[in-house]
């Protein structure tokens, strides 16, 4: 409006000079009353969160909903669970409260250690590595046995990883549990965060006696015991996080993913009381698009999201719950960031086909970054993060564990489904290049994590 007001003055200036002054005044008045009412403006935002989301709302197509409330959704999803109907995503948002105060403040591991322990190299030390043998373990997965199914090449269990300019602290089993001695420690996840519990199990029970130790069945919830500790170290089956129909940890492998996005309730009822909480999440989302069934819809209505979009609703769920819950001085959560994939041998050898199966040592160039780690993900999780201020600590394996190509099962392994003749006379068509074996990679992470407790 201003320019056209100048021309106007400026084309009459001859005929109504006498009337500038009034125009003047009048202009100043109007500016001044602007800037009172944007400095207004700016207050009552700071002061009101909610004016924010109520101006988001008015501004875009977005639709803010509030997770986790107690009286969401009748039915609980499970593996019987399906979608009558699906729709195009909607836009709906997570709408969760970070705390603002702390986010400058995120405990930053490398800082607080004046050490970035996650960058480094692998140096080959089979003097002190591995930190258990495979057979000594009988809570050994055969999943991750690699050398009962017959890998015959050990030197992936003698990697050590070492930071540039400083040293983690040396593992020691009784003082770990000294840490835990009358705690839970549990961790939250997939398959991926499965394993580093087991190399936890593994790295822990040596030195408890066979007649003070024990475990559960395999369940959603398995729970291994160290009597004279008072001390637990579990695992929660919950790939997505959140609620989903893919919650049973055997009967998984559905044709579709259908989350609750806006609630974790399901399985936070079962970790909230944990002491030590370790999450992880990423796998389950790269395998094509989600079906989202909102708490408040019904007869069986869903959407439809990318995965990197699904697990950003689902992160605004678990973040809610982790804003308005942890007290950091009572309860330690961390964050394990993704663990990469090695499907794709070209990428670290030009010109080359296959995956990870023959592979026996390290990627050694520095910065390697293949396809298999999602540099979105990651960007959205340190996002997500970082509003949460010191009440999670990351951990970040994905690059450390990047140059690992040597470190997955391949094919040594067992395999719950029949292989068939066409896979037997291919070995690269059936290697798993997802998990790791043990000993190997995740006790490093278990190493990282009790570097920092």
């Amino acid at each position: 409006m201003a320019l056209p007001l100048t021309v106007s003055i400026s084309n009459k200036w001859s005929r109504k000079k006498r009337h500038f002054p009034l125009l003047a005044v009048f202009f100043l008045v109007l500016l001044a009353c602007s800037f009172i009412y944007i400095e207004f403006s700016i207050q009552q935002i700071h002061q009101s969160p909610d004016h924010v989301l109520h101006s988001q709302r008015q501004t875009s197509s977005f639709t803010y909903v509030k997770p986790n409330l107690p009286k969401g959704a009748s039915d609980v999803l499970d593996g019987s669970s399906s979608c009558n109907s699906t729709r195009n995503y909607s836009g709906k948002k997570i709408r969760w409260v970070g705390t603002d105060a702390e986010s400058n403040q995120r405990r930053s591991i490398s800082q607080e250690n004046s050490c970035d322990v996650f960058s480094g190299k692998w140096v080959f030390d089979n003097q002190s590595y591995p930190l258990y043998k495979e057979s000594d373990c009988p809570y050994m997965s055969d999943q991750l046995a690699c050398h009962k199914h017959g890998r015959s090449d050990l030197q992936y269990q003698h990697w050590r990883w070492q930071p540039h300019n400083c040293n983690l602290k040396r593992w020691d089993a009784t003082e770990m549990w000294e840490k835990l001695r009358g705690k839970r420690l549990m961790f939250v996840g997939d398959s991926l965060n499965r394993g580093q519990w087991i190399s936890m199990v593994c790295l822990l029970q040596s030195v408890i006696p066979a007649n003070k130790r024990s475990m559960t069945p395999n369940a959603q919830l398995t729970i291994f015991r160290a009597e004279e500790y008072n001390a637990t170290v579990e695992f929660l089956w919950a790939p997505l996080l959140v609620e989903s129909n893919s919650d049973d940890p055997v009967n998984h492998r559905l044709s579709e993913r259908i989350i609750r996005p806006d609630s974790v309730l399901k399985h936070s009822a079962q970790w909230e009381h944990a002491d030590i909480l370790v999450f992880n999440s990423y796998l389950w989302w790269r395998q094509g698009p989600v079906k989202l069934q909102w708490s408040g819809e019904e007869n069986g209505a869903c959407e439809e999201l990318d995965g990197l979009g699904a697990m950003e609703l689902a992160m605004g769920a678990w973040a809610d719950w982790v804003a308005s819950k942890v007290i950091p001085l009572k309860k330690h959560v961390f964050f394990v960031t993704m663990s990469p994939t090695h499907f794709w041998k070209g990428e670290w050898e030009a010109g080359s086909k296959g995956n990870c199966y023959n592979e026996t040592r390290p990627i050694d160039r520095e910065g390697h970054w293949g396809s298999g780690s999602d540099l979105a993900t990651m960007r959205m999780v340190d996002k997500m993060v970082s509003g949460l201020g010191s009440k999670v600590t990351v951990i970040n394996i994905t690059q450390l564990s990047e140059y690992r190509k040597d470190g997955h099962p391949s094919i040594y392994r067992k395999f719950w489904e029949t292989l068939s003749p066409q896979q037997l006379g291919n070995p690269a068509s059936y290697s798993d290049c997802i998990h790791w074996c043990l000993p190997g990679v995740p006790d490093v992470w278990n190493e990282l994590l009790f570097h920092f407790l």
